[in-house]
Parts: structure tokens; C-alpha cells; sequence
């Protein structure tokens, strides 16, 4: 059974940066696509960012890209996102998902964290 855990998320000002963590157990997640989606309050699911399989591919969505930075520790078994020059328009729940395949729809994944809390002050 795959379980994802996140955690690091927070209240920071406007301009700040977090990292957030998903540790996977259950599965390799380096044979997976690891991704990362937000879902702002009363809104859809949305796409983030993505690091694929063993080659590491990474894809973001434009809202965040040259902001946001997904990577991977295979020892630990642990994706990050760390997500700089924060915006209000960034507050949401941030979950981590899981699958053998990549795809931006979050309909797809079967494999979710818990969410992860962040709030960006202005």
C-alpha cells in the first residue's frame, strides 16, 4: 500500500519560501511520477509540479515556474517542493500524488498525502 505524507507547510509572508516534503512509503518513488498539485479554497484541484520516473524530468505549471523547484532524495524515499517569491494568489492545500503515469488531471492518481496547509500573507 503507498502512503505519502506531507509536511512543511506554513504561514509566511508575501516574498518568503517554504519547502514542503512528501515521504513515500510503500513504493519507490523513484519509479514513479511524483507530483505535487494545490487546491485553493473553494477551487479545483490544479496541476504544479511534476518529477518523473528515474530520469527526473520535471514539468511546472506557468503560474509557478522560475518560483518553484520539485527534486528528489531516492535514499530517503522523499520528493520537495520548494517554493520561493511566495504570493498571496499561492495559498491552498498542497498534496502530494503518486502513479506510474504522469498526467496533470487530478482525477487520474490514486495515491494521495493528507495535504499540507500554506498561507501566503500579504
Amino acid at each position: 500500500q503507498v502512503q505519502l505524507v506531507e509536511s512543511g507547510g506554513g504561514l509566511v509572508q508575501a516574498g518568503g519560501s517554504l519547502r514542503l516534503s512528501c515521504a513515500a512509503s510503500g513504493c519507490t518513488s523513484s519509479s514513479y511520477a511524483m507530483v505535487w498539485f494545490l487546491q485553493p479554497p473553494g477551487k479545483e484541484r490544479e496541476f504544479v509540479a511534476v518529477i518523473k520516473w528515474r530520469g527526473g524530468t520535471t514539468d511546472y505549471a506557468d503560474s509557478v515556474k522560475g518560483r518553484f523547484a520539485i527534486s528528489r532524495d531516492n535514499a530517503k524515499n522523499t520528493v520537495y517542493l520548494q517554493m520561493n517569491s511566495l504570493k498571496p494568489e499561492d495559498t491552498a492545500v498542497y498534496y502530494c500524488a503518486a502513479d506510474l503515469s504522469w498526467s496533470a488531471d487530478p482525477g487520474t492518481y490514486d495515491y494521495w498525502g493528507q495535504g499540507t496547509q500554506v498561507t501566503v500573507s500579504s
